[in-house]
């Protein structure tokens, strides 16, 4: 599985064979089974997940047990709590396998030893982080000026492939609407 990971580092970074090999050496794989969690809110995360294969999410439960998905990871994208990874405080979220799923996971400690070692390492991690903060923000700021129907062509237009592999609910979640809503919505986009 670390191929597929090298590939991964090989389209973002130029690095020495050797800095491949301190890479491969601190990384941990981990299978998962469809609806195994990798997180449970509460625990403490201690790693950051790259998805080698499978599709994961990431969401909180509120009080009247609803779920709020707020992240969706398939093939080539990282998932963790960052919060929780950075203060080392519990997590308020959890994260499981929609599918069954294969997660390279490298620890908070190896993430820094490798920025520190490996300069490119370290840019790409920084410019991971931008992008996400940068899309976490547009995110917040399309879901609070747009309809719902608007979201939900939004997600169609940005992860087209994902409306195929997550459930409708889960779906619905990430939208902040009811499953009934989503229902109508892609009734209403498939009678025009």
């Amino acid at each position: 599985m670390f191929e597929f990971f090298r590939k991964y580092l090989e389209d973002k970074i130029s690095i020495a064979e050797a800095d491949y090999q301190l890479i491969e050496s601190v990384c941990i794989f981990k299978k998962l089974r469809k609806h195994q969690f990798l997180l449970n809110e509460g625990d403490v995360c201690t790693h950051s997940g790259f998805v080698c294969k499978g599709f994961l999410r990431k969401y909180s439960v509120n009080d009247n047990g609803i779920e709020h998905t707020v992240y969706f990871a398939t093939e080539n994208w990282w998932i963790s709590d960052r919060q929780s990874l950075m203060n080392c405080t519990p997590s308020s979220y959890n994260i499981d396998a929609i599918e069954d799923a294969v997660v390279l996971l490298i620890s908070k400690s190896n993430i820094e030893m490798l920025s520190e070692k490996i300069p490119a390492f370290k840019d790409m991690v920084n410019l991971i982080l931008q992008r996400s903060l940068n899309a976490t923000q547009e995110r917040i700021n399309y879901a609070l000026r747009s309809t719902a129907e608007e979201r939900y062509s939004q997600f169609l237009k940005s992860f087209p492939s994902l409306v195929h592999r997550a459930p409708r609910h889960m779906v619905a979640s990430y939208l902040g609407i009811t499953p009934e809503t989503l229902s109508r919505i892609r009734k209403q986009i498939s009678s025009k």
